[in-house]
């Protein structure tokens, strides 16, 4: 495997640089209000149309961890995996209807913000702090690790220059505000669904010509016939990958807290469409949507592509690493074995998609921290351009603690399951939290506490309960299967979907216990949410619908 880039795959490099950053300096000059207006710098208030919106969405979520660990779960696992990013287009068209207009219609900007608005300053403050830290030591240093780590694997540039190269790039971008981000992001697609493309034509390409035969569509047909175990969605119980992906619980349990809680309740991702007006807004979603459900194309097809290529005795050496097979290494191998020029775009596409994420996380957090913390407990008389400023050194910091603390994590391998897991240990808290606190005015804030504090407590009480109780006897309701180690555990999906039930039973409880004088205190403190608010145009609802049929499609041609 050539672990290098020739003169020609530099300069199709150089070329997607060059356009990136200088159509996002002609964004930063055209726009310089928002270097002082902190709600323009920070959300591009009434900037961003709709299209800009929906590929800063996919930009933003799309990064190292999908093109290195969704491709090596399709190599072991198959096309099962698509479910996050299929189930993503649904998640999308729910949050478009139900909590994007209550979002706009009290002029949230923040999620911490929601919760001071809904619950109180403790609620919000606590969580902001968390959201801080969980974004800085899981979600950015996993992207930029995993992001080098892609990238050192396929150029062989020295690993922690990758790093830094990775986080100058994506602070240069985040220095310039979500306008620059979301403008640029529109770029930053169109190169990662173009390289990703070019990668995905050479696996297909690769699999027919092996065959004998030739023209990727006959490469698609070679696929599901000698990997047929590798196109199923839903996984049986004695799948050896079930605790991953545990059967209809992808489609009616805990996927669905996965999902709409990134897409719902997550600043990273909704602070795109929070400076846009509604219609806007939910346009970009639905644009999103459909994207969504071409990226199984793009990052699992060639994962497996590789493995039916592996089998048949191709790439023996190269999927190795330290002696064992290591599914993360398909996608690099395919892209290595691009012809010159491809492979420069290729990369072009994957260093898109990881400075994208990059800055979309950095502005999140410098938003969370400038407009909660600092504004909110610091210096409550900072003007606009104290603001801004602070929030650009928040950017800088950020990055150079992710570049510090990541080589620690031990996230090398199974990077996507890392993060999907450990966000998964508060995910249900922070749900039920947010549901209950759009739809129920009752909800207190000593119950959001207690989901807050609860949810993460339970987590962790059910992930380590296997080493205390013999849980085989699950096995037959498929809430348990055996680990590598053959001990039987719950799969993680499934233990969200158990905590967020405690949460929102316990939420209620302590709702309804509350003195009415509590509930008053706590209740939604100028929170406007009426069933008109949730009506949608019947264009809107025309292609909500034709999402909803493809997925419908996918799912019963792949069941």
């Amino acid at each position: 495997m050539q672990k290098s880039l020739q003169f020609l795959d530099y300069v199709v490099f150089l070329v997607y640089f060059v356009i990136v950053a200088g159509y996002g300096f002609y964004i930063y000059q055209k726009k310089k209000r928002s270097t002082t207006d902190s709600k323009d710098f920070f959300l591009a208030e009434g900037s961003l149309t709709w299209w800009a919106i929906g590929a800063s969405l996919i930009a933003s979520n799309i990064s190292a961890e999908q093109f290195i660990g969704m491709s090596g779960s399709g190599f072991a696992i198959g096309l099962a995996i698509s479910t996050y990013e299929w189930m993503a287009a649904a998640t999308l068209i729910v949050v478009a209807v139900f909590f994007l207009p209550i979002y706009l219609k009290n002029k949230i900007y923040t999620m911490p913000q929601f919760l001071l608005t809904r619950y109180n300053k403790t609620v919000s403050t606590i969580m902001a702090v968390f959201w801080l830290l969980l974004y800085v030591i899981v979600n950015l240093t996993s992207i930029l690790y995993l992001g080098a780590l892609a990238i050192n694997t396929i150029s062989g540039i020295n690993f922690y220059l990758c790093m830094s190269l990775l986080a100058i790039f994506a602070v240069f971008i985040t220095l310039g505000g979500m306008k620059v981000i979301g403008y640029t992001d529109v770029i930053q697609v169109f190169f990662l669904i173009l390289g990703g493309l070019a990668t995905t034509y050479l696996a297909l390409t690769l699999v027919s010509e092996h065959f004998g035969e030739t023209g990727v569509i006959k490469g698609f047909h070679l696929l599901t016939q000698h990997a047929n175990d590798h196109f199923h969605m839903i996984l049986k119980k004695d799948d050896p990958h079930y605790l991953d992906l545990p059967g209809l619980t992808i489609l009616v349990g805990g996927m669905w807290i996965v999902n709409l809680n990134y897409w719902g309740c997550n600043q990273y991702i909704t602070q795109r469409a929070l400076g846009a007006d509604l219609k806007t807004a939910r346009s970009g979603l639905l644009f999103a949507g459909f994207l969504k459900l071409l990226m199984p194309v793009i990052v699992v097809l060639p994962g497996i592509a590789a493995y039916v290529l592996h089998q048949q005795g191709m790439f023996q050496t190269e999927m190795l690493k330290e002696g064992v097979v290591n599914q993360d290494n398909a996608y690099p191998v395919l892209m290595n074995l691009l012809p010159i020029g491809m492979k420069g775009l290729a990369f072009a596409a994957l260093t898109a998609a990881i400075v994208a994420s990059l800055a979309g996380k950095a502005n999140s957090i410098s938003t969370i921290f400038s407009l909660d913390i600092y504004k909110e407990i610091f210096n409550r008389k900072a003007n606009e351009k104290e603001i801004v400023n602070v929030g650009r050194w928040v950017v800088v910091i950020a990055m150079i603690l992710a570049i510090v603390i990541s080589p620690f994590l031990g996230i090398e391998k199974g990077g996507f399951k890392f993060i999907q897991e450990y966000t998964g240990f508060v995910s249900p808290g922070i749900f039920a939290m947010f549901v209950l606190g759009f739809f129920w005015k009752r909800a207190t804030p000593s119950a959001a506490l207690f989901a807050m504090i609860g949810g993460v407590i339970l987590s962790f009480v059910l992930k380590f309960l296997p080493d205390a109780v013999d849980l085989s006897g699950l096995s037959g309701i498929g809430f348990a299967a055996p680990n590598a180690a053959g001990v039987f555990e719950i799969p993680f999906l499934d233990r969200m979907g158990i905590v967020f039930v405690f949460c929102v039973i316990g939420m209620i409880l302590i709702s309804l216990i509350s003195p009415k004088r509590v509930v008053a205190a706590g209740g939604p403190k100028g929170l406007e949410v009426d069933a008109s608010m949730f009506r949608t145009s019947t264009a809107f609802t025309v292609i909500a619908i034709l999402i909803c049929g493809i997925l419908i499609a996918l799912y019963a041609a792949y069941w």
